[in-house]
């Protein structure tokens, strides 16, 4: 990606010469299928005499004039950047360029429907990527007002952050469009509010629409849209998706007491897009994933609301208000995903939210922070390169962990008065960390300096566990928590906890006494439990206050081990199969142990995210973190398992369905793969189990993966299933066959090749690293290493990270790949440092994985 970086002291730079006022962008879609036109004016104010530079990365540059004056382009324009030499106090710059349509989903990507061979187009421009549809200041403090003109097919749906107009007929020649000559029309929307260019949109095509409306907080009616393909229409449940809407909106506008900052709200759902959700103001879009074409998880139908809310969010953290830097992006993003998930638990019928915070959230959290790229939560952000590596588990999980532990500090209504006043004084502007934490203080009467040097600024997780002494008769006689720390991120945090006691009442594990407190420093005496009788389990963080990973006593443990699903409360359950999992991970529990405390209990669990999060760890330890010598009959055994489950689970739970897609993830024997093959066809079946569409592809590429099927039965599942789904999971069945010619098709097809989507890369990864003979991997760790360079200087970002982590040959799990990982890392201490860092992260999974393996060979 050379050429096409912009650090922090550029931008710097550039905002003291520079202010954007307003963009007028001209977009003209119909001239053809691989580049459009893009014909921008923008007006920015600044140093006279200066010279500065604006981002673009084109196809071709026609025009750029500045201030009346042509410029020639083969002169100010290279490595995604137009020079502006000698600047005005007032400017006007024109630039007419041809840009290129995207596949990787960044930029506009454009999609071509296989059901009906319609074009869609859609924008995604976080961090860098606006520059990819037309020239910009890309940097979030240069805000301005962005008008913009598109002429399409006339039949299309254009969306944008600003209510559609109503459309113009454009004459033109017959034959200058691109979908065979069809009439044309122009769309002239109202400029924006003055917001920054990664959260402009456009999204276009014939797109099936539906509509309706609510009444903000000041008497406004916002208009709503829910939008996706024409071939998704049916399955498309706009309703709930609107009354989801409007309870965030209800929600958000009485907590933060401030309505919501734009004029419409459209929430578009499209394809291919390499992550859950973006919050263009005003016109958020989403993966079309969440339009269920089948049955999925309530995990997922879960996660669905939690990112919708999540976007809603952001109309205010990140659009009203700003970061000035991608240093301070957990304002955005921690923010976001802290009140979303109080708005989900409070404001709809997902009212076990925390839970799934816990169980999924604060797992990704615990695990990014345990990496060697761990980083404070307000990150040290050099470039656009450090930003991209940087949505992770910290900025996201750990960041909203950390305000749910502030606002039990401070209080709750001191928190949101402070968030309001915040929002008051900053509106439509940019903030750094001080500007919250000025207001917080307000509203608390808390010096929260050290708080925020302490938790926001340094990096690591503390474990906290008890200590304690009891005498003849059973009872404390001292109750102390200690509290550690990594040696390379010693920090001692402030935390406010809670501490239950857990005893056996008519066969339930149930809480019996809370105490809650302040915890700092190394020992904290916990008084209020001397003369207390132990308990069968002893739950530090009890209610998950603070974020933290937790340890049990020998008492505490072998409750856990043996009566883990009889805890009745479901946040219990997830608290104590995360400190389970955390002492896996950190190789001082055994993982054949987990495994089978696993087995035993997981058909017990309630929340589906709890059970999603405890089947992947479960695979996880099974394949990777168990002995060697001990992996082929705990993975058999795993499966069995599983298959039981499924079989016994009540007919049509969420439980049976996962439990059947887990065993289909893991079939390998003869046995199995009999029984994913006669479950397929419909000689076995579980009542109320529906082998629908992505069932049957999921059973198939069992059968793939297994030897059992043929790439002519996936040409003909795909036949049957011609789709942008059924794409991408004939990709994943055809790359997850068994041979050595099949892993080497999969691997050129991505690797070699170039032109595939990010869709179909992602799937063929998926499909690549599904090896029941991990053999059949190891000829590739040698290509895996020698590619990587080349990789990043010739392709996107979005897909560097796909080839990187999707094709990392972590099953292999072995001494031999962690040495081949530490020796590129050694022979490529110059490589990007965003490059370094997914390979350092991948190396140390390999790290803990054997780690893992010792302590289970010993145990």
């Amino acid at each position: 990606m050379p050429g096409e970086n912009l650090t922090r002291i550029e931008a710097q730079e550039r905002a003291r010469v520079v202010q954007s006022q307003s963009y007028e962008i001209a977009l003209h879609l119909a001239s053809g299928d691989e580049t459009f036109q893009s014909d921008t004016t923008v007006r920015f104010t600044g140093e006279a005499g200066a010279s500065t530079f604006i981002d673009l990365i084109a196809a071709s540059v026609e025009l750029v004039e500045l201030n009346g004056v042509a410029l020639d382009p083969a002169e100010v324009f290279a490595d995604s950047r137009v020079q502006l030499p000698s600047i005005a106090a007032e400017n006007v710059l024109r630039i007419k360029s041809t840009q290129r349509y995207m596949n990787t989903g960044e930029g506009l990507h454009r999609f071509v429907d296989p059901a009906d061979n319609e074009v869609y187009l859609y924008s995604q421009f976080e961090v860098p990527d606006s520059r990819r549809m037309y020239p910009v200041f890309e940097q979030p403090d240069l805000k301005a007002n962005f008008q913009f003109t598109v002429t399409a097919p006339a039949r299309w749906k254009v969306t944008s952050n600003q209510p559609t107009p109503e459309p113009v007929a454009v004459a033109e020649p017959s034959g200058v469009g691109v979908l065979g000559g069809e009439a044309l029309a122009t769309w002239t929307f109202e400029p924006t509010p003055v917001i920054s260019s990664y959260i402009t949109a456009l999204i276009a095509g014939p797109y099936y629409e539906v509509r309706s409306e609510l009444t903000s907080k000041d008497g406004r009616i916002i208009p709503l849209g829910v939008f996706c393909r024409h071939s998704l229409s049916e399955y498309m449940d706009a309703d709930y998706v609107f009354d989801k809407t409007r309870e965030g909106f209800e929600f958000f506008e009485n907590e933060f007491d401030f309505p919501y900052p734009f004029d419409k709200y459209d929430q578009l759902f499209v394809p291919e897009y390499n992550m859950g959700a973006m919050e263009n103001a005003g016109a958020v879009t989403f993966t079309e994933t969440y339009v269920f074409r089948s049955q999925v998880t309530d995990a997922i139908r879960e996660r669905r609301v939690v990112t919708i809310l999540h976007e809603l969010a952001h109309m205010w953290f990140g659009d009203l208000v700003t970061m000035r830097w991608w240093n301070d992006l957990w304002l955005n993003e921690s923010f976001a995903e802290y009140m979303s998930t109080l708005g989900v638990a409070e404001a709809t019928e997902w009212s076990d939210c925390w839970t799934t915070f816990a169980a999924s959230e604060k797992s990704w959290a615990y695990r990014q922070d345990q990496l060697p790229s761990t980083h404070p939560i307000k990150a040290e952000i050099r470039d656009l390169q450090d930003v991209l590596v940087n949505f992770d588990g910290i900025t996201y999980a750990k960041g909203a962990s950390v305000l749910k532990q502030l606002v039990a500090w401070v209080g709750r209504k001191p928190f949101m008065t402070g968030v309001h006043d915040y929002f008051v004084k900053h509106q439509f502007s940019n903030t750094e960390l001080p500007d919250l934490m000025t207001e917080l203080e307000a509203q608390s009467g808390r010096d929260l300096t050290d708080w925020t040097k302490k938790w926001l600024e340094t990096a690591g997780v503390n474990t906290l566990r008890p200590v304690f002494e009891v005498d003849a008769d059973g009872k404390f006689t001292s109750f102390v928590i200690e509290q550690t720390a990594h040696a390379d991120y010693p920090t001692l945090r402030p935390h406010r906890i809670a501490v239950g006691l857990y005893e056996e009442q008519d066969g339930a594990i149930v809480r019996t006494k809370r105490v809650e407190l302040d915890v700092d420093g190394e020992r904290t005496e916990v008084t209020e439990l001397i003369g207390e009788t132990q308990p069968a389990l002893v739950l530090l963080n009890d209610d998950d206050l603070t974020y933290a990973k937790i340890r049990l006593d020998e008492r505490s443990l072998e409750t856990v081990s043996a009566r883990l699903g009889d805890i009745t409360d479901s946040l219990a359950r997830a608290l104590a199969w995360g400190t389970l999992w955390d002492a896996t991970r950190d190789a001082e529990f055994p993982a054949s142990r987990f495994v089978d405390i696993v087995l035993a209990h997981m058909d017990r669990e309630t929340n589906s995210t709890t059970l999603r999060t405890l089947l992947n760890q479960l695979i996880l330890s099974a394949s990777s973190y168990v002995a060697p010598e001990r992996r082929a009959e705990t993975l058999e055994k795993v499966a069995d398992t599983l298959w039981q489950r499924a079989i016994d689970a009540e007919p049509g739970t969420d439980a049976q369905f996962q439990f059947v897609k887990s065993f289909a993830q893991l079939a390998a024997t003869d046995d199995q793969l009999d029984s994913v093959l006669a479950l397929l066809e419909g000689k076995i079946e579980l009542e109320k189990l529906d082998i629908d569409t992505d069932l049957g592809w999921e059973l198939l590429i069992a059968l793939a993966a297994g030897d059992r099927a043929t790439a002519a039965e996936i040409d003909k599942a795909l036949a049957n299933d011609r789709t942008a789904t059924g794409n991408q999971s004939a990709a994943h069945a055809r790359a997850a066959l068994p041979t050595a010619e099949a892993k080497s098709a999969a691997w050129d097809s991505v690797f070699v090749e170039s032109d595939k989507p990010n869709a179909i890369v992602r799937a063929t990864g998926l499909g690549f690293l599904r090896a029941h003979d991990r053999e059949l991997l190891t000829p590739f760790v040698e290509q895996y290493f020698s590619s990587l360079t080349a990789l990043w200087d010739s392709r996107s970002y979005a897909i560097v990270e796909e080839l990187v982590d999707g094709f990392f040959p972590s099953p292999l799990a072995d001494a031999a790949l962690e040495q081949a990982t530490q020796a590129w890392l050694d022979a490529n201490e110059d490589a990007a440092p965003a490059l370094r860092r997914l390979i350092i992260e991948n190396h140390s999974g390999i790290v803990r994985a054997l780690a893992a393996q010792q302590a289970d060979a010993a145990a």
